[in-house]
């Protein structure tokens, strides 16, 4: 039996597949966790949704692109859709839409001591409230009004993180650090007009997982959603696993028990 974590697929059903070929992967012992942004730009978003809610051992947190997907079905937006035609005109959109929204924004892992998250966790945040603020935005994406949320989800405000916070407000910042986060500042003030390298952030702003008083620290903490990386980090207990396959690059897994990496090349340039 093993644990393998999948970097950002974005409808790369192909590559998953030969991933999953590579790491001799056994759907009745094995466990996949999925660090989010499953669906778009890739040609085959609803074969990776189907594949994924199928398997019997999984965990998946939500990624920008799989909460956008939600909003195109519900029309709460106007943004491109043509990715998501094939999605959008299944027998099943339905029943796929209702299982994305049910899936999680943060999980914690006691035996690997292993968070897993799409894009990362402000400084202030200790384990405990990174779950517990977690949670709120799950509980209303699996509510019945949850169409009422993806309304007022979208925004870069507020950017800085005040526990007064309350309302849309509120879940937007959690939603926003969780999925969206790159450059933040030592006091969790959110930057999102640097999307780059390091070093392509404002002054004062830092790669989130870079700055020395974050209270998650000491745990292991795996992530996608930060491509221009290419699963290059020098930080103990963060593990990148974006690398970039809808862009050309490569489909990352990372095998919890002995921390190695595999990966497959994209057929996209």
């Amino acid at each position: 039996m093993a644990t393998y974590c999948i970097g950002d697929i974005q409808g790369c059903f192909q590559e998953l597949q030969t991933l999953l070929h590579t790491i001799k992967f056994n759907s009745n012992k094995d466990y996949l966790w999925f660090v989010g942004d499953l669906v778009n730009r890739g040609p085959e978003s609803l074969e990776v949704l189907r594949f994924i809610k199928a398997l019997p051992n999984k965990i998946v947190v939500l990624g920008n692109h799989d909460l956008h997907l939600l909003t195109i079905f519900h029309k709460t937006t106007q943004f491109e859709t043509k990715w998501f035609q094939k999605i959008l005109a299944a027998p099943d959109a339905h029943e796929l839409i209702d299982w994305v929204r049910k899936q999680k924004l943060l999980y914690y892992n006691h035996k690997f001591d292993t968070i897993l998250v799409h894009a990362g966790i402000i400084p202030d945040w200790d384990l405990d409230s990174a779950l517990k603020y977690a949670a709120e935005v799950e509980a209303v994406l699996g509510a019945k009004n949850y169409i009422e949320f993806l309304k007022h989800m979208y925004g870069n405000e507020p950017h800085q993180w005040n526990e007064k916070l309350v309302s849309w407000d509120r879940l937007r910042f959690f939603v926003n650090c969780f999925t969206r986060l790159r450059f933040c500042t030592k006091d969790n003030k959110l930057d999102f007009t640097a999307n780059g390298k390091i070093g392509s952030q404002p002054e004062n702003y830092f790669p989130w997982f870079n700055i020395p008083e974050r209270k998650t620290k000491n745990h292991k903490i795996v992530f996608g959603h930060w491509a221009a990386l290419a699963g290059k980090v020098f930080e103990p207990n963060v593990y990148a696993l974006d690398t970039g396959c809808v862009w050309g690059g490569e489909l990352t897994a990372l095998r919890l028990e002995d921390m190695q990496r595999f990966a497959v090349p994209c057929r996209y340039e």
